[in-house]
């Protein structure tokens, strides 16, 4: 059995890009193939010798047998590192860290409403494409995303063009007008609001933390129950080993006990994240 505390050496084999500061990168090892398997949610450590090490949630499905991808936004030495290379460079991979999000246990049979905000799509994205891959498993499925122009929609063709044909309903916002977009114009969690959902409805939400207060805020007001959101708190992982302290939120650390949590878990917690 591989021990993912050990790197691997991994290729890259693609490089998309996504929007003006975001690429996707997909990778698999020097065999050619996968290299290790994971559940939508978790996150694995990319690291360069001389450059650095950061980690990043998973981006493509379980489901899709030859890669791994991941969406990846410039904000730092990692990530303008990865921003600059070429395909067929190497890198090394270790992982997969953190839990996962139940999609075969609690979201199984459910109706399910996906809120992104930015590269917040980026974790979404593998379970989105997980229920796809297994649509018969899950009720109505929605997703709202939202990102402050046309251009930072990450994934914006998958998502317009793959999505909806699978009985997807998708809400897409942007924060201001902008020509030729003829879409909705709002922040999130107004627009959630405006969308009042069944609070039947399972809830799955990844976005920066401004966006998931007033989405949290917008939720409650319509009544959705606390066991019914679930949330990923991946940004604050770092070394994913539950060495270093950094993610500890009260008892519990996010790279163990994490980085997914379902609300009502989080209220438990010391309001820190």
């Amino acid at each position: 059995m591989r021990d993912p505390l050990i790197p691997v050496v991994g290729v890259v084999t693609k490089i998309q890009t996504d929007t003006p500061d975001v690429k996707t990168f997909s990778v698999v090892g020097t065999d050619g193939k996968k290299p290790f398997a994971h559940i939508p949610g978790q996150c694995a450590m990319l690291s360069m010798p001389g450059v650095g090490e950061a980690l990043f949630s998973i981006t493509s499905s379980p489901t899709q047998e030859d890669c791994l991808e991941f969406s990846i936004k410039k904000c730092g030495c990692v990530t303008d590192w990865l921003h600059s290379i070429t395909e067929g460079t190497q890198l090394t991979i270790r992982g997969p860290y953190g839990n996962g999000f139940p999609v075969d246990t609690d979201f199984r049979g459910k109706d399910l409403v996906f809120i992104a905000g930015g590269i917040g799509l980026a974790p979404l994205r593998s379970v989105i494409n997980y229920v796809r891959a297994n649509r018969a498993n899950y009720g109505a499925v929605d997703v709202v995303y939202g990102a402050r122009s046309r251009d930072d929609l990450v994934d914006y063709d998958e998502i317009t063009n793959d999505w909806a044909k699978d009985g997807i309903t998708v809400h897409l916002t942007i924060d201001r007008e902008q020509d030729g977009w003829e879409g909705h114009v709002g922040f999130v969690p107004n627009f959630v609001k405006e969308l009042a959902f069944d609070t039947s409805k399972t809830v799955i939400m990844c976005g920066p933390p401004i966006m998931i207060k007033f989405t949290l805020a917008g939720l409650m007001e319509l009544g959705f129950a606390k066991t019914n959101i679930y949330t990923t708190l991946e940004l604050r992982m770092k070394c994913a080993l539950g060495k270093c302290g950094r993610c500890n939120i009260g008892s519990k650390y996010v790279c163990k006990d994490g980085p997914v949590f379902r609300l009502d878990a989080l209220d438990e917690l010391p309001d820190e994240y």
